[in-house]
């Protein structure tokens, strides 16, 4: 007695259905009945059927078979089949937490989170499609943040956001220079590979005892004076990485802040997780440093006068703004790199996405109220989050280029929609047009 032959049933996934969905509509649309567009394939009647049903799937050489008879672009078409285009496997191989996560807080529904189903979102898409750039609400100054708080009223500022240098020396001339000659120094500037470019990191593991020192005393300076300026209740957020945190917040805690605790930006970097210098094939298995996949923000808060909801009514902050009546704001969010878009209009090493920069901003003023400073304003990105959600802001910034990169990018930066619009895409070439909507995905 002949076996029995069994008929295995290809799981029918979205993408298989849709895959089925536009064969048939672009068969329909030429006329062709199922026999003509097998004949012109080679193919049964009934394998065009299955094709277009779901039910099977096409061979690579099916595949440019078909983009060609009926117009449809190849690689769109592997994408619906289950194959990935040889680029775009590379691109995921080689640098995998990040294109995973940039796709999914791009594109994703937190559908990969099974485990979480239940859980408050960590990431909050925007609440606007679009964004105006209001020159009236931001002020920018070139010169130096010391010499600028010590000329500042008291009690005239109600929160700070801030990325601040940490090796001191990385924001030199000196440093500057040979950053912007692509020549090492304090910057790490790695090779070329594949085709991609890796953006410069600052190498912290470098400093020495007397420059961590420097690095203490730098911040309990710059915290006496940040104390002095903030409205009791004002918040602190400031940008921190796991080697230097400790440092920067003993400094802010001796000068009267009180410690509120950390936001914890999840982002995947390529900073870490490399083998041992020199020795990477004898120690194929060692991993000097763990692979980075958070950024810390240290948030501090200058003391209230009286109850929270004393310090509310008369300086209108001692608190966090809530992001909906019914979700608080929280200490995690999955952030994605910064986009090329964003770079390409600041090119500034330390840029950070506007996406995770308004979530905090917008954060900072509890009622939506009072001045936003960034002492350390770099290409823009706090002040250009300012803008977007409708704060008023002061950036200071004393390197001349920066300066001058980020009064050209923010406007640009502040009408972007960081999560993409699915009704209006600008074109990169309005970016130069504040008044027009820009979308990351144009």
């Amino acid at each position: 007695m002949k076996p029995s032959k069994v008929r295995v049933n290809l799981r029918e996934t979205p993408a298989w259905r849709q895959l089925g969905e536009r064969l048939r509509a672009a068969r329909l649309s030429r006329g062709w009945s199922l026999a003509d567009l097998a004949g012109r394939l080679h193919v049964s009647k009934g394998y065009v059927s299955r094709l277009e049903c779901g039910k099977a799937r096409p061979a690579l050489t099916m595949v440019a078979g078909l983009g060609r008879l009926l117009g449809i672009e190849t690689e769109e078409l592997l994408i619906w089949a289950d194959f990935l285009p040889d680029d775009v496997k590379r691109i995921l191989c080689e640098h995998s937490g990040e294109a995973l996560a940039l796709l999914r807080e791009s594109f994703g529904n937190r559908s990969h989170d099974l485990d979480q189903a239940d859980a408050a979102p960590l990431a909050v898409r925007e609440p606007s499609s679009h964004y105006a750039a209001r020159l009236d609400l931001y002020e920018l100054v070139h010169g130096d943040c010391f010499a600028w708080l010590d000329n500042r009223e008291s009690n005239s500022i109600h929160a700070i956001v801030t990325d601040p240098p940490y090796g001191l020396k990385e924001y030199t001339a000196e440093e500057t220079t040979k950053l912007r000659r692509g020549r090492g120094g304090v910057w790490r500037i790695p090779p070329t590979f594949d085709g991609f470019t890796r953006r410069p990191l600052p190498r912290f593991t470098v400093l020495s005892d007397k420059e961590r020192l420097e690095l203490k005393s730098f911040f309990v300076h710059w915290a006496a004076s940040a104390i002095r300026v903030l409205v009791p209740g004002g918040h602190v957020f400031i940008a921190t990485n796991p080697l230097l945190s400790h440092l920067v917040y003993v400094a802010l805690i001796e000068a009267g802040f009180e410690k509120r605790g950390e936001i914890i930006r999840l982002v995947q970097t390529l900073r870490g997780g490399d083998r041992p210098k020199n020795a990477h094939k004898e120690f194929d298995e060692v991993t000097v440093m763990p692979r980075s996949c958070w950024e810390p923000w240290g948030l501090f808060r200058k003391p209230c006068e009286g109850r929270v909801q004393d310090n509310l009514r008369k300086w209108k902050t001692g608190g966090l703004r809530r992001v909906s009546e019914d979700q608080p704001f929280c200490d995690v969010i999955r952030s994605s790199p910064t986009r090329t878009i964003e770079r390409e209009i600041a090119p500034h090493p330390s840029l950070k996405p506007q996406a995770f920069m308004r979530q905090i901003v917008r954060a900072a003023l509890p009622l939506g109220e009072g001045i936003v400073l960034d002492p350390f304003t770099g290409g823009g990105s706090t002040i250009a989050a300012a803008c977007a959600v409708g704060y008023r802001s002061i950036g200071i910034e004393h390197d001349l280029e920066f300066f001058a990169m980020a009064r050209r990018a923010i406007p640009q930066l502040a009408v972007l929609v960081p999560n993409g619009d699915s009704t209006e895409r600008a074109a990169r070439g309005s970016l130069k047009t504040t008044g027009s909507q820009a979308s990351l995905f144009g």
